[in-house]
């Protein structure tokens, strides 16, 4: 059986506490797919106040988060898996990235908070990444996106492995619509082709919405992309080449 480990050092260690205990990431840690420990920051320092932070040489607001326990726990906690640094410096986590790191074993998150870190963190780490450009108040939201991202990729923790592969992003396009009972409700219809039976002609449809949807949402997604004859038809007959 796959496990995945996390390891995520933060000064909040409490803020974990309740993402982690419901739904699918605590039914990947029941089944043992998954293994999430998180690491109080303070455990590293060795001093009586146990600080993790100073004010910044050369002046200026914030504080600055030491590198001494950083390094500490970075050094203590990482195993034999990589090291990812939460920041908004870092390269632009997306679904790729998840895959990535889902085939690893063991991955260590460090979350920062106040000003950032001390720069001489950086050497310690393999991987810095950011969730998107905008600013939160620490890491610990960003590390909690990426472990559940993560998470969903790892064997076993999903029931439906099949729905891996049709969701928004796992081929670079936004996912097709999806409908449920009843059929009609105040005036807006099922298309018919869901309710048909007839299953390449509701492959056709989906792939068809999905390449619709990405075009008129997230243009942006196609370019680069390689398509099939069969998208590429598709895609003419969108633009209004057909």
């Amino acid at each position: 059986m796959t496990i995945l480990e996390f390891h995520v050092v933060t000064i909040f260690p409490e803020m974990f506490e309740s993402p982690f205990a419901h739904s699918i990431i605590r039914r990947g840690q029941d089944s043992g797919a998954l293994r999430i420990d998180i690491h109080n920051l303070r455990d590293f320092t060795h001093d009586k106040h146990r600080m993790t932070d100073d004010t910044p040489y050369g002046g200026g607001p914030g504080m600055v988060m030491k590198v001494e326990p950083l390094v500490e726990a970075i050094e203590t906690v990482r195993g034999n898996g990589p090291v990812l640094l939460m920041s908004p410096q870092g390269e632009r986590f997306n679904q790729k990235m998840a895959q990535e790191l889902a085939g690893e074993e063991r991955l260590t998150i460090v979350c920062g908070r106040y000003e950032g870190f001390d720069e001489r963190v950086r050497p310690f780490v393999d991987r810095e990444i950011s969730i998107g450009d905008y600013i939160l108040t620490g890491g610990e939201i960003a590390a909690m996106a990426v472990i559940d991202s993560v998470s969903r990729l790892v064997p076993g923790v999903l029931g439906d492995s099949e729905s891996l592969t049709e969701e928004t992003f796992s081929d670079s396009l936004i996912e097709y619509p999806h409908y449920t009972r009843p059929d009609s409700f105040r005036g807006m219809e099922v298309p018919e082709v869901l309710l048909s039976g007839n299953h390449e002609e509701i492959r056709k449809w989906r792939r068809r919405e999905a390449i619709k949807r990405t075009l008129e949402r997230r243009s942006d997604l196609l370019d680069g992309l390689e398509l099939s004859g069969e998208d590429e038809e598709m895609l003419k007959e969108i633009r209004g080449g057909k």
